[in-house]
């Protein structure tokens, strides 16, 4: 009876903590951004707080990293499929490597666009945060590529925090 009423108070507790999503990728801002939410909400005693920290990685699928190419184009999907899960891999490796201090974090990776693959992680973690580095894009790149900060503010039914790396002096 004891064990049973144990994981009850783990479950109850599990549950009142808040939930935060972090969105990364393989790039430094990306990593600049968990870093800084490591230090302004995970540090200290215990290295949890009060929130349950859920880490994703949005992997291409082989097909749309390779695009629309000519005849084949299907031979080197298996190839690049490989490295997609490499890099995949690394990312969650040092993001593991970042958190290991945290008590409380769940890895993940999911194939498809970050767009979409964090707005449903914060609906499956019920997020009560999502945050994502910002990489800094001018207007046209923007517009080309596309701002995952942007569709997430606009999509994602929870706060929505973007980390800005600070530019250099030099």
């Amino acid at each position: 009876m004891a064990a049973a009423t144990a994981e009850a108070t783990a479950e109850a507790t599990a549950e009142a903590k808040a939930t935060m999503v972090v969105g990364i990728d393989e790039s430094d801002h990306s990593f600049y951004a968990l870093q800084w939410i490591l230090g302004h909400f995970f540090s200290g005693a215990g290295a949890g707080g009060a929130f349950r920290l859920v880490v994703v990685h949005a992997k291409p699928t082989a097909t749309s990293a390779v695009g629309l190419a000519g005849p084949g184009a299907a031979d080197v999907l298996p190839f690049v499929e490989s490295d997609l899960k490499r890099s995949a891999a690394r990312v969650i490796e040092k993001a593991k490597e970042l958190c290991k201090l945290v008590n409380d974090t769940v890895y993940e990776v999911v194939e498809g666009d970050a767009r979409n693959v964090l707005c449903e992680a914060v609906e499956k973690y019920h997020a009560d945060v999502l945050a994502v580095g910002s990489h800094g894009y001018g207007a046209i790149k923007r517009a080309v590529l596309g701002s995952v900060s942007d569709y997430c503010t606009h999509h994602a039914h929870c706060t929505v925090m973007i980390v800005k790396k600070p530019k250099h002096k030099h």
